[in-house]
């Protein structure tokens, strides 16, 4: 076990699916299940009692229910990140998700791998919305009259860390020297590269700069930062 493990709290109440959770993230080093329920008051206990990092958050829990237990524990504790888990990905539940504070879902089935690239994301302070969560979010901003950003200038949610990353990756800096210059460690920045890969819905650093430049999300270089 790594010295500082990501600490995650598990709400889930299907127990058979809980008990699968719980051992296939327990099989990395840097992910620690340090307790679990299956409603959301006991959540709430739960994160008052111990030092909690993140939140996994099963919507369908009884009681106040998963988006309610999100929103209370936002309400308490803003810095604390919460990854929800859904069957559903309907636009009025993602609104609904954003006015409680979620910082992104998961669908349940999804590949192992890429829950807990989520989970890794959300502890260096990313989100985890897929393209149409992204698309639904930059719909309701548009319905509160706020000015929506060009098509050319698309952010694609890249939080200001991973526009800092991806500007390095054009300059074909390595993630040993990003790492570097941006003062975080390598593992670091392999989180903040998968996130972005994921979040603009390509294969490789490539693809990545290449799209990037593009949609004029960051400016080309000539010389290293």
């Amino acid at each position: 076990m790594t010295p500082n493990p990501l600490k995650i709290l598990l709400v889930e109440d299907d127990e058979l699916f809980r008990l699968g959770l719980r051992v296939r993230l327990q099989q990395e080093p840097d992910l620690e299940i340090v307790a679990e329920t299956d409603d959301g008051e006991t959540a709430i206990e739960w994160v008052e009692a111990q030092p909690i990092h993140l939140v996994l958050l099963d919507l369908g829990i009884p009681g106040i229910g998963g988006i309610e237990t999100c929103r209370q524990l936002k309400q308490r504790y803003p810095n604390l990140p919460v990854l929800v888990l859904t069957s559903h990905t309907q636009p009025a539940l993602i609104t609904r998700l954003v006015t409680a504070g979620a910082q992104g879902y998961c669908v349940k089935g999804i590949a192992a791998e890429t829950l807990i690239l989520a989970l890794r994301s959300l502890a260096v302070g990313a989100s985890w919305w897929d393209a149409t969560a992204t698309q639904t979010i930059q719909d309701q901003v548009g319905q509160t009259a706020l000015p929506m950003p060009d098509s050319s200038h698309e952010t694609h949610s890249l939080t200001q860390r991973e526009h800092e990353v991806l500007t390095l990756l054009a300059t074909g800096k390595s993630n040993t020297e990003i790492a570097q210059t941006l003062y975080i460690t390598p593992g670091t920045v392999r989180v903040h590269v998968h996130a972005i890969l994921h979040k603009l819905q390509v294969r490789d650093r490539t693809q990545a700069v290449s799209l990037a430049l593009q949609k004029q999300l960051i400016v080309p270089h000539n010389s290293d930062l």
